[in-house]
């Protein structure tokens, strides 16, 4: 149940900084969830581009888990 739940949490956290990273990327003046971080787009940026890739290892390895445990069928 555990790796269930951080495979949720992680999947919110991709999906919430990968919108991030990408708005960013189209104006570089909106900063969204990061606007309190000082620094601009070049420090924003990569704070951004980090998070969404450890939800996505993150969503990963709680998934692979979960398969380990036997609670997730194999993909084709």
């Amino acid at each position: 149940m555990k790796y269930d739940v951080l495979q949720v949490l992680a999947m919110i956290v991709l999906v919430v900084f990968g919108q991030g990273l990408v708005r960013l990327l189209v104006d570089h003046d909106d900063r969204g969830l990061l606007g309190w971080v000082p620094g601009g787009f070049g420090v924003v940026l990569p704070v951004y581009a980090a998070l969404t890739v450890a939800g996505a290892l993150g969503a990963g390895w709680a998934h692979t888990r979960v398969k380990v445990l036997g609670r997730r069928g194999e993909s084709s």
